[in-house]
């Protein structure tokens, strides 16, 4: 049985947005508040840019700098602002996938290791060429990313090669899946936690005839599908964290084909707070979750 005592956990995502001289300070302080609550571990959803801003180098290198000004260690999962969308006018008409290949080769270039300035040895799936999948036993927790990224999961396909990608990391994140829950399962985790950046449950998710199933044009069913059968096998508490959406919120996605997953959203660039966890494994429900409020952003400010 792993060893299990209380942890801390903080999850933020979608941010900074918007011009650096308006939005940056307000996310450095949060970045302060983090800091002073000395959580175990952070989780970065993605979304570090907007949509509307250039995919340049510099501003991929600052994000990373701002990971690197975390004291805990940080997991980071990439968003499709960082990457899917950049082919986007606005967002600088760049190659998404030269684009990911660039941030592989910087905010994973260890990739036995997590960032942040203590960082922690993390298993990836590096081998097989997705170096931002990772995975760590945390006191009796299995804590696993997988690149599973807003835009429909990347399967928009305005070119071939968009389309072949998108089906390749869907396999890959599945395989990742896979062997994570086999890994929990070995080591006698008492909790679950899973990262990805897309809000699975945003569009095609829930039709009329199926409160609980995706439409056939889902880049997320695949994913979804497995999530749904590796939880009822896992028969522990799965907390599944994103992004994506801006909406700080909670819930059951499938409360009858999966009950023991728990869905936790966090917050987006127009509030700029973060969520903090606190996960005891050995709990018979493992995840207290709580706002944790960035002091230089207005609390009830409009979306």
């Amino acid at each position: 049985m792993a060893a299990a005592q209380p942890f801390d956990l903080v999850i933020l995502g979608d941010m900074p947005y918007g011009p650096p001289e308006a939005s940056y300070p307000p996310f450095e302080a949060l970045i302060e508040r983090i800091n002073e609550t000395t959580p175990d571990l952070v989780i970065h959803v993605g979304d570090t840019k907007s949509g509307g801003s250039p995919c340049t180098n510099a501003v991929l290198a600052e994000q990373l700098d701002y990971m690197q000004r975390i004291t805990a260690p940080v997991l980071y999962t990439p968003g499709d602002n960082e990457w899917t969308d950049c082919h986007s006018a606005r967002a600088g008409g760049f190659d998404p996938r030269e684009r990911l290949a660039h941030i592989r080769s910087t905010y994973f270039a260890t990739p036995g290791q997590s960032l942040g300035s203590r960082p922690l040895p993390v298993d990836s799936q590096a081998e097989a060429g997705y170096p931002e999948n990772a995975r760590l036993m945390l006191h009796g927790a299995m804590v696993v990313t997988a690149h599973v990224v807003g835009s429909n999961n990347g399967f928009e396909p305005h070119d071939a090669e968009t389309a072949l990608e998108a089906l390749a990391r869907d396999a890959a994140n599945r395989a990742w899946l896979t062997s994570a829950f086999a890994a929990a399962q070995e080591a006698g985790a008492g909790a679950f936690i899973l990262a990805i950046h897309g809000d699975m449950f945003e569009f095609g998710f829930g039709p009329p005839w199926n409160a609980e199933a995706f439409l056939r044009h889902s880049g997320f069913a695949r994913f979804a599908e497995l999530l749904i059968e590796e939880a009822n096998r896992f028969a522990r508490p799965v907390l599944l964290t994103y992004g994506d959406s801006h909406r700080f919120r909670m819930f059951r996605p499938f409360p009858k084909r999966a009950p023991g997953i728990m869905a936790l959203e966090t917050f987006g660039a127009a509030h700029m707070h973060a969520v903090a966890v606190t996960v005891d494994a050995s709990a018979p429900y493992p995840f207290s979750v709580r706002p944790l409020l960035n002091p230089a952003q207005p609390v009830g400010s409009p979306e």
